[in-house]
């Protein structure tokens, strides 16, 4: 008897181990989803990160690991969503619009959140994750918003999947929108005239909290079907918050003069001018703001075992990611990453679509890594080389009108990666030492494509080649081009020389204009599958 027990022993003991159930993160290149996927594979998850864009999952920082998985499924898409999430136990949901007509989001998320319910349950998932911002039914009717919002958590709530909703007071941290409001505003204006949305009291919660409250929810299976909300420890308004974040920055104090009025819209219309984020999106922060003032301290948050971040350190915190450059998420991380199709043809096609292209080159003495670190750091604070006036011309002219201007700057000073988003330009391909393609996402009558290639040559030194590709819609954009041209031209071979000579390169030949890009504007064939 005693030999048959080691026997079995044994036999278990040679079993391989169950597999760790896969758990799904939906938006998992979002400004939460991207740290949230850090997280979970930190604790040891394994890990389905699901987005649009593979090619946009594959260049995030610390997407690296043997637990996690990379799957490309738009949420609009049932039959995607469906094959993403076979095999998933758990599901967080962190797909939320940003676009400038509420209607057009709230329409989009809902039909995201019915998708997922339903995918969801032909999948066999057991269990639903999600957040929203804090809510009650005053803000609910005044904002369109945060009206989405709730929508999009009571279709999840709808369905046969227990729902695990949490809703959050806003999230204050390095990268986020709020944070970005609040850091501009502390550095640029000695004196602030504060509107009532300024004077709200609210608790703000940490970023790095928010990450774990969903992160402890997975584990504790006493948060299934909870809704649950998160509030920080420290009531403060925007006004104390702000002076707050000019102390932890070591600037002067900053001088507030109350303004009896809301003043929301203009509110928000005068941020996006000072601050990198748009109208569409201020707006939605100062709506969270009214929204949260009235909050209670949190219901359910004490089944979680997350020790909140007290307000200061939380900016503290902020201020030091931020000067060291070691932001892991942004706001504008979650910008689509849609190549335009003619970017599949070579330049003949393109040029028999009515594509037009404006193309210069420069042959220098040096090897592409030389030229390479140059051309890695155009935006931001770096500039365009050439000509920055008229680029920050251009982005003003933008923000005027309503879209994303120049001043959304760059993530990091040197590193880029698919989805980045670049001034008012979007990351769409890096290949180091190689090739730099941005797609703009300025207002602009079609679709524009700006490239950067180099090519080593057989007897030393490279080619350096700038392309600039657009795709006019109607006259208007026929006209824009046309009005542009003589820019391109200036600009163009100006900024070839600029990058020469911050390359300590010289010159052999050009600039020169040329035809006929060929293939250095196309997208390689594997461009957006997975590792």
């Amino acid at each position: 008897m005693r030999d048959e027990t080691i026997n079995n022993r044994s036999t278990a003991a040679e079993q391989p181990p169950a597999a760790k159930p896969v758990v799904a993160v939906v938006g998992a290149t979002g400004y939460l989803g991207g740290r949230l996927v850090r997280e979970l594979v930190a604790r040891g998850q394994r890990v389905r990160a699901i987005a649009r864009s593979k090619e946009k999952l594959r260049c995030r920082s610390g997407f690296a690991s043997a637990d996690l998985e990379l799957a490309a499924a738009d949420a609009a898409d049932p039959a995607q969503l469906r094959k993403a999430l076979q095999g998933c136990e758990a599901v967080f949901h962190l797909v939320r619009s940003a676009l400038r007509d509420p209607a057009a989001s709230s329409a989009k998320d809902a039909n995201a959140a019915t998708n997922v319910v339903r995918a969801a349950e032909l999948a066999g998932v057991k269990r639903l994750i999600y957040l929203s911002g804090i809510w009650n039914e005053t803000a609910v009717r005044q904002s369109p918003r945060l009206r989405s919002q709730v929508q999009v958590g009571r279709i999840l709530a709808g369905g046969a999947v227990p729902l695990t909703w949490l809703r959050t007071a806003p999230i204050l941290g390095s990268g986020g929108a709020l944070f970005e409001i609040v850091r501009n505003l502390a550095e640029r204006l000695p004196v602030i005239a504060a509107p009532r949305w300024m004077r709200c009291p609210v608790r703000p919660v940490a970023v790095q909290d928010v990450v774990e409250y969903l992160a402890d929810c997975l584990e504790n299976p006493a948060t299934v079907g909870l809704n649950i909300e998160l509030l920080g420890p420290d009531r403060a308004t925007l006004s104390e918050i702000i002076a707050m974040q000019a102390e932890e920055a070591g600037l002067p104090k900053r001088l507030l003069v109350p303004l009896p009025f809301d003043f929301v819209k203009l509110g928000a219309y005068g941020l996006s001018h000072l601050t990198p984020v748009p109208a569409h999106l201020a707006a939605s922060c100062l709506e969270g703001l009214f929204a949260a003032a009235a909050a209670k301290p949190g219901r359910g948050s004490d089944v979680l075992a997350v020790q909140p971040t007290q307000l200061r350190t939380t900016l503290r915190i902020a201020v030091r990611k931020v000067r060291q450059q070691l932001v892991e998420t942004c706001w504008s991380d979650a910008g689509e990453m849609i190549a335009p199709d003619w970017l599949a043809c070579d330049g003949t096609a393109a040029a028999a679509r009515g594509i037009f292209e404006c193309n210069y080159r420069v042959v220098l003495d040096c090897p592409p890594e030389a030229v390479w670190r140059v051309i890695r750091a155009v935006g931001g604070h770096t500039g365009w080389f050439f000509g920055d006036i008229l680029w920050r011309l251009r982005g003003f002219l933008d923000r005027l009108l309503g879209g994303v201007g120049a001043s959304r700057g760059r993530r990091h000073s040197k590193e880029l990666a698919a989805g980045d988003a670049l001034d008012f330009w979007r990351v769409l391909l890096v290949e180091e030492n190689r090739r730099l393609m941005l797609l703009a996402e300025m207002l602009v009558p079609g679709e524009a494509v700006l490239s950067f290639s180099l090519e080593p040559l057989p007897g030393g030194g490279c080619e350096l080649v700038q392309i600039a590709r657009f795709r006019p819609q109607g006259l208007f954009g026929l006209a824009y081009w046309y009005a542009m041209a003589p820019f391109h031209d200036f600009l163009f071979s100006g900024m070839l020389r600029s990058i020469a000579r911050r390359s300590a390169c010289n010159i052999r030949q050009g600039p020169e204009k040329f035809t006929g890009g060929g293939d250095i504007c196309r997208l390689p064939a594997d461009w957006g599958q997975a590792g």
